[in-house]
């Protein structure tokens, strides 16, 4: 069997305005993975509030809506072997201080609110998330 995943990657908003999305994809596909499908897109703000439910009893939920509904965001499906944890393992620590050296977040993130990736944190919410922007 070989671990073919897929998973669910945004470039959110502040990697967006400053340009970032083709240096990101380079990213990904320098590290093996298949980008099957991408939209840049704008979503409302009740649009994230259903993306971000299961962090809705959290103290940063509005704030993490607010900011992902604040521009325009580029969602991807990327398939790799392991995608779900070789994502994580690329994008790096949600505080881009905490990241390790070579992550996107370290590379790009400006702040623990404005880390530049969104990546699924398991196979289960990668089908959700996929499902949530493209519909399959």
């Amino acid at each position: 069997m070989s671990n073919i995943e897929q998973t669910l990657s945004i470039i959110k908003p502040d990697a967006v305005e400053r340009n970032l999305e083709n240096e990101i994809k380079q990213i990904f596909k320098k590290n093996g993975f298949s980008i099957l499908k991408e939209k840049k897109i704008q979503i409302e703000k009740s649009e994230a509030e259903k993306f971000y439910k299961v962090h809705e009893t959290k103290p940063f939920y509005d704030d993490l809506c607010s900011y992902l509904s604040s521009g325009p965001i580029v969602a991807m499906v990327l398939e790799k072997k392991n995608a779900v944890l070789a994502n994580r393992e690329l994008m790096g620590a949600t505080n881009p201080k905490d990241a390790e050296e070579g992550t996107i977040r370290k590379k790009y993130g400006i702040s623990i609110d404005k880390n530049s990736i969104h990546g699924s944190d398991s196979v289960e919410n990668a089908k959700i998330e996929i499902n949530f922007f493209f519909n399959v």
